[in-house]
Order: structure tokens, then C-alpha cells, then sequence
């Protein structure tokens, strides 16, 4: 599809309506592109482990985070309820000396290493498979299709696409660079990877690792490499499952069209039903796959069954 930059509403408009997958699973759908992860793929996911090697792919949580507070997200914060201090003085009330530990965490569940759920985007005014939206996400959260209901399938055959390895500048890709269906490709190709129905693909344009490198700067909501919006009729032609990225937004940003936030986002995740990841950290396991040649895994990637939830954090584990 041809990106006409001065045409927003009517770019997002035709892919919307070609890359649909409204009805494809039923009215009652709730899963989305997940439909495409059956047992079989997780057998064939399962059947990658051979070293028993284990990478976590989330960023911790913790007030060192790159929060900001846009829409008032801001880093976890994290506090004792019981301690050590309290156990030695005695003041729990246990028998026996028996003491122990209790804490609480505040945070906004996209604040760090995350799924968005298919309530989270909207596309004037209706939500995935062509509900209203003002019926389904409401003050109670999202009554139809909550994040809970994705939790027993997150787990199958991880695939890495290193695009920054492949195409970047010493293995990181410059601000406001848009990855292409070519590029995507070329790097499965180089990588010696297929990418298809029910895979969960992960993208590395290496923004984390300058974060890390520089500090965090404008890496939560900033300028960023991501996938342009000229993509989208690859993500819906590949069935794939779901895909994740190491950037704050999955998308190029600033994005590719005047007057336009996010627009890779109205078509994927109301239109295709599309299951979003953003600020994995996949520096560790493209480290490896580079020195074993093997860019695909199995990949287990939950989201806690909050219910009601747009959004959630994951510990995603990729296993060699």
C-alpha cells in the first residue's frame, strides 16, 4: 500500500477496511489474532528447546523507569509493608519467632515491559470486531474483552527479527527510522528464520540499548525507530499472532503522517485484532542468537489476568 502522507484519514481508512479481521472468529470473538496460536503451534514452539537456556525479556520494575508521566503513567513505585526491622521488634504478633516479609506496588500496567490488550485503541469509536466502543471499555474497564482472557495462550513459537543487527548501524537504528515490509523480510532472510501463522515475532531496532547507553531521554513517547504503517498489510497477510518491540510506541515516531498518533495502532489492534508488545528487552537473546545462528524459541509471554484490564505488564521468557 502507498503511503500518501498528506492523506491520513484516508490511508488509515483503506487499511483499516482491508486488513480487518472483524467477524473472522465469530461476533463473541475476544482473542483476536491469538486465534492463530493452536496446540500445534505451541508443540511446534515447545520443540525448539534444546539448551534449556532462558532469557527474561522484560525490563525491571522499579522507579528508575522511563516514565515521564504522559497520561499519567509514571514508573512503579514500590513500598514495604512488612519488613526485617519489624519482624526483630517483634511487632507482627507471630508465635514461635516466626517473621516475615509483605510489599505493595503502585504502577500503570504499560508503564514498563507490556502487552496492549485489545480494548486499549480504538477507531472512531469502535473497539475490536466492530464493538462500541463506549459499551465495552467503560469506567469498569473493559467488560467484553479484557486482558484476563489472553492469559492461557501466550505461549508458543518466538521468532527474533534483529533489524537493527541487519539494516542498523552498528546494531541500533536511528530515531524516526521506519522498518518497511523489506526490511522485515530481508532480516528473516539474513537470519535464516520463516515467519508465519500463529508465530509471536519480536522486533529489535536496539532503542533500549541506547537508553541504557545515554539515559533514558525522550525514549517514553519520543523520536524512535519502529515499524511503519506501511506494514500493516504484512502483519495481517503473515498471521502472525502477536508482535513485540524494545521501543515505548512499536511504531515509527514521529509518526509518518501529518496530524496523525499512532495510526499503525488504529488499524492493528481495533481492525486486525492485532496483540501489541512494547519495551521488551531483547538485547540479551539477540546476543545469543547471533553467536548460535538460532533466531527461533520457545516463548512463553502471559499477561496477568487482570480483569478488565486494556493493558498489561509480562515477564515474556524465551527459551533455547
Amino acid at each position: 500500500m502507498s503511503l500518501d502522507r498528506t492523506d491520513p484519514e484516508g490511508a488509515i481508512a483503506e487499511a483499516a477496511k482491508s486488513y480487518s479481521n472483524w467477524g473472522r472468529w465469530g461476533e463473541d470473538d475476544v482473542l483476536g489474532t491469538l486465534n492463530f496460536l493452536d496446540e500445534a503451534k505451541r508443540r511446534e514452539g515447545a520443540a525448539l528447546v534444546r539448551r534449556g537456556s532462558s532469557f527474561s525479556l522484560s525490563q525491571r520494575f522499579d522507579m528508575e523507569g522511563p516514565q515521564k508521566g504522559w497520561r499519567r503513567r509514571t514508573n512503579p513505585v514500590h513500598t514495604m509493608l512488612d519488613t526485617g526491622t519489624d519482624a526483630a521488634a517483634g511487632h507482627q504478633g507471630f508465635p514461635h519467632g516466626l517473621g516475615g516479609a509483605d510489599d505493595v506496588i503502585a504502577m500503570p500496567l504499560q508503564c514498563s515491559t507490556q502487552w496492549d490488550g485489545l480494548g486499549h485503541i480504538f477507531d472512531h469509536g469502535k473497539a475490536w470486531n466492530g464493538r462500541d466502543a463506549a459499551r465495552t471499555v467503560t469506567s469498569e474497564g473493559d467488560l467484553v474483552t479484557g486482558i484476563e482472557h489472553m492469559a492461557p495462550y501466550v505461549a508458543g513459537r518466538g521468532v527474533l527479527l534483529d533489524v537493527a543487527h541487519v539494516v542498523g548501524k552498528d546494531g541500533e537504528l536511528a530515531d524516526g527510522f521506519a522498518i518497511t515490509e523489506e526490511h522485515l523480510t530481508a532480516t528473516a532472510a539474513a537470519h535464516g528464520v520463516s515467519v508465519g501463522r500463529g508465530d509471536i515475532v519480536l522486533v529489535r531496532t536496539g532503542r533500549l540499548a541506547r537508553a541504557r547507553r545515554e539515559g533514558w531521554g525522550e525514549y517514553a513517547g519520543g523520536p524512535a525507530p519502529g515499524l511503519s504503517f506501511g506494514t500493516a498489510g504484512w502483519l495481517h497477510r503473515t498471521e502472525i499472532a502477536a508482535i513485540a518491540t524494545d521501543t515505548w510506541g512499536f511504531e515509527v515516531r514521529p509518526n509518518e503522517f501529518d496530524h496523525a498518533f499512532q495510526p499503525l495502532h488504529q488499524v492493528a489492534i481495533p481492525n486486525m485484532g492485532l496483540l501489541i508488545g512494547e519495551m521488551w528487552d531483547l538485547d540479551a537473546l539477540a546476543a545469543d542468537c547471533a553467536d548460535d545462528g538460532a533466531y527461533d524459541f520457545w516463548l512463553t509471554a502471559a499477561p496477568l489476568p487482570i480483569t478488565g484490564a486494556v493493558g498489561s505488564p509480562v515477564n515474556p521468557v524465551a527459551v533455547k
